[in-house]
């Protein structure tokens, strides 16, 4: 998955943006930017992993090879490159 073939939805908080991802392996993203993510206000995305459970509901993910935290300040590129990895967990 690439940065472009996100589809970002208004939120109703803090004047931002939110994509969500789930991949097959039940892992995904949440990519967002709004007045309070890390880089938000200078155009910039904050990505979390997140993981799926069988009733595919999901909760921020703190334990892969990806990152043990959120990804902050993060361009196109980036988020596209975060999201591989990801996938390929």
């Amino acid at each position: 998955m690439t940065f472009e073939e996100l589809e970002f939805k208004t939120t109703e908080f803090n004047n931002g943006i939110q994509a969500i991802v789930k991949f097959k392996n039940k892992y995904g993203a949440s990519i967002v930017k709004h007045d309070y993510s890390y880089g938000g206000k200078i155009g910039l995305y904050e990505l979390a992993v997140i993981k799926y459970d069988e009733n595919n509901n999901w909760d921020l993910c703190y334990d892969t090879p990806v990152t043990s935290d959120v990804l902050g300040y993060l361009n196109e590129a980036e988020v596209t490159t975060y999201l591989m990895q990801i996938e390929y967990l």
